[in-house]
């Protein structure tokens, strides 16, 4: 798949390679897009040590292929600033968001 599906910022590939440095037997970093949240879809971030069959690869980090049609032409980010630090998607399809920024509407 064309890696301009997803952008990964330098933030993001920093924490991500120190998260997975941390966890050692984990070698992945999975975005996941399921129901839920305050408006109806939210992102879920974890490290994981499987793949299959459904899962696109973007150098250490994996997205099944239901999940990246929601997310196709995003930047992944991280930011760490005084209210706290996270991983961010900045997304083109998402129609609304709420305030913390982990849910959206499409």
């Amino acid at each position: 798949m064309n890696n301009s599906a997803l952008v990964i910022t330098d933030n993001a590939k920093k924490k991500i390679e120190n998260l997975l440095a941390k966890s050692k037997s984990k070698c992945f970093f999975r975005i996941e897009v399921k129901g839920g949240g305050c408006s109806g879809f939210k992102y879920e971030f974890s490290v994981d040590d499987k793949n299959d069959q459904n899962d696109i690869f973007f150098e250490t980090v994996i997205i099944d292929k239901a999940s990246l049609e929601f997310i196709k032409g995003s930047t992944l980010d991280y930011s760490n600033e005084l209210i706290g630090e996270a991983f961010k998607i900045v997304n083109p399809q998402a129609k609304a968001s709420c305030g913390c920024g982990n849910s959206f509407s499409v």
